[in-house]
């Protein structure tokens, strides 16, 4: 046993013992020899180990779990404030900030993965936080479930984000950070956990020089490119070292990306125009709500005879069971395509048989002409969770007894449809969406693709009509129109409706939650490809892709990181 003069540490080790194995590296009698083979490896993979570490948690209100929760949750919360009704577009660049330099002083991997997690819960709740009269306590369930998506992407920042940052691996947040924010942004983007509601980028509707990324990578590209800034500002915020990398890299590279969008991507070429009018009856409660609000919308589209419109658009469920299986219905929605002069694309809820024989409650959307249904139908494909059906009915059918879940699945469409007006409207096609099925990017590319000239959305969000969600969703119009270069029009029963044009450019004027009347848009048409429609979700594959290749570095590091020597 060797034995070194010196005082005791706390550990039981002496201070003088440098080497691995407990000894200061000479023999017994005190000369120097060579260190051992590896050990200056082992010393240099343990110094950036330690570079490498989150830094520690400072000493502060933030040392505790019972104030760190709390700011976790608060911090999520943030970002929704860029979503209407706040309308606070650019505070989307700064909204993360507070939570990614929180997650970086995490310390240790679990509790980073917690405060991913809480900050998660945080988001789902604000988000979404207009459900709660429908879904009660559910959706806080709900949103311990869904927060579990920004676990991993805790760990994620606290690996990059965490220590004093190298300039490459500040290099490397900016991109993989954001991507990580993207996996979690697709996967709860699936419609049995949602749908893509609240998506981040959505927060930039109104900005010109977003709606032309949106048109080149969709909404996704957007959300990539907002995160990266977040990444940035709390680079800049948190070490001295990493700003000048984080500085050039945000700045530079996603300022020139932004700039090379606006001036060379393909834009939309004018296609004349065609006029199409909306009718959003209002509120209409009580007993007999379903023929008053038919009366009102027949009543609404009478002041429209003589103004020249192509089609005349009504709301989701603008026509209830008991009207529609009513024969003179139909004949009351043909006199008025008579009088207006123009086809009505009404909707439909109501118990149904569809073209594959299955009967059940469908929401369709269908149009209607002068001699009455045309044969065209769109029943709706993506249904709302809970609000038209309810997943595992077997398991979860309580939630019917805790809130206003659907007492009745709904039955899903099979494919997607394309109308051909009459030539009286120039043959226009229309691509017909129903409620939130606007939400998913994709549906309208394949609209377009399929050939719609102008996607036309119908909606009802009036158990919603005081909160946020009418504003939310009458944003995400201007998306899908940018995306795919083509005008939409989102008419609803009880407002907001609203029209974009091919660039995503607000048309005309919406109808508010406080308004019943008829409103005409003159659209603009275009022709032509985006890049989103031509090339879809490619920034998903690239955000995957960097994901893959963080993973592929980690796990060779992992692998050529020697082992320790015998004691």
């Amino acid at each position: 046993m060797r034995m070194r003069g010196g005082r005791r540490l706390p550990d039981g080790t002496d201070a003088g013992d440098t080497s691995e194995g407990g000894s200061s590296g000479g023999d017994a009698s005190g000369g120097s020899s060579p260190p051992a083979p590896g050990a200056t490896t082992a010393r240099r993979s343990a110094s950036a180990s330690s570079s490498a570490a989150p830094a520690p948690l400072p000493a502060g209100p933030l040392a505790s779990p019972w104030v760190r929760g709390p700011a976790a949750l608060l911090a999520g919360a943030l970002p929704t404030l860029a979503f209407p009704a706040p309308g606070l577009g650019w505070f989307a660049h700064l909204a993360l900030v507070p939570w990614l330099l929180l997650i970086r002083t995490a310390r240790s991997p679990r509790r980073a993965a917690l405060d991913g997690w809480l900050g998660g819960i945080g988001f789902v709740v604000a988000v979404h936080h207009w459900l709660m009269p429908s879904l009660h306590v559910f959706i806080v369930l709900l949103a311990a479930l869904l927060g579990l998506l920004w676990a991993p992407w805790g760990l994620l920042v606290a690996r990059l984000l965490g220590g004093a940052p190298t300039a490459p691996r500040a290099v490397a947040a900016v991109l993989v950070v954001p991507s990580g924010w993207l996996m979690i942004e697709l996967v709860r983007s699936w419609e049995g956990l949602g749908g893509p509601w609240g998506l981040l980028g959505a927060s930039q509707w109104e900005w010109g020089p977003a709606l032309r990324v949106a048109s080149v990578g969709g909404v996704w590209l957007v959300s990539l490119l907002v995160v990266a800034v977040n990444t940035g500002v709390a680079l800049l915020i948190a070490d001295r070292a990493a700003r000048t990398a984080a500085a050039v890299l945000v700045v530079v590279v996603c300022g020139l990306a932004v700039a090379a969008v606006a001036a060379w991507a393909p834009r939309p070429q004018s296609a004349g125009t065609v006029r199409i009018a909306v009718v959003q009856p209002g509120v209409v409660e009580g007993p007999g709500s379903v023929a008053r609000r038919l009366d009102r919308g027949e009543e609404l589209t009478r002041t429209l005879a003589g103004r020249g419109v192509d089609l005349v658009v009504w709301g989701e469920s603008s026509i209830g069971a008991g009207a529609w299986q009513r024969p003179e219905t139909a004949r009351r929605l043909a006199e008025l395509s008579r009088r207006v002069g123009a086809d009505l694309l009404v909707n439909v809820d109501a118990r149904q048989t569809d073209g594959s024989g299955r009967s059940g409650i469908f929401k369709s959307a269908v149009l209607v002409g002068p001699g009455g249904p045309t044969g065209d139908r769109y029943d709706k494909m993506r249904l709302v969770p809970f609000g038209e059906y309810v997943p595992a009915r077997s398991l979860l059918g309580w939630a019917t007894s805790v809130g206003k879940a659907a007492g009745e699945d709904r039955l899903r469409g099979d494919r997607r449809v394309v109308m051909t007006l009459p030539d009286g409207a120039r043959g226009l096609r229309i691509g017909p969406l129903v409620c939130f099925e606007t939400a998913f990017p994709d549906m309208g590319r394949r609209l377009v693709r399929d050939g719609a000239e102008v996607i036309v959305a119908q909606s009802a969000t009036s158990t919603f009509q005081d909160s946020w969600a009418p504003a939310q969703h009458a944003s995400l119009g201007a998306l899908r129109a940018a995306e795919n270069g083509r005008p939409m029009v989102h008419a609803t029963l009880t407002g907001i409706s609203a029209a974009y044009g091919p660039r995503g450019e607000r048309v005309g004027r919406p109808l508010g939650t406080d308004a019943s009347a008829a409103e005409v848009f003159d659209l603009p048409l275009a022709r032509g490809e985006t890049l989103y429609g031509r090339f879809g979700d490619w920034a998903v594959y690239g955000a995957l892709a960097a994901i893959a290749v963080l993973c592929a570095v980690e796990g060779v590091r992992a692998f050529r990181k020697p082992v320790p020597g015998p004691l």
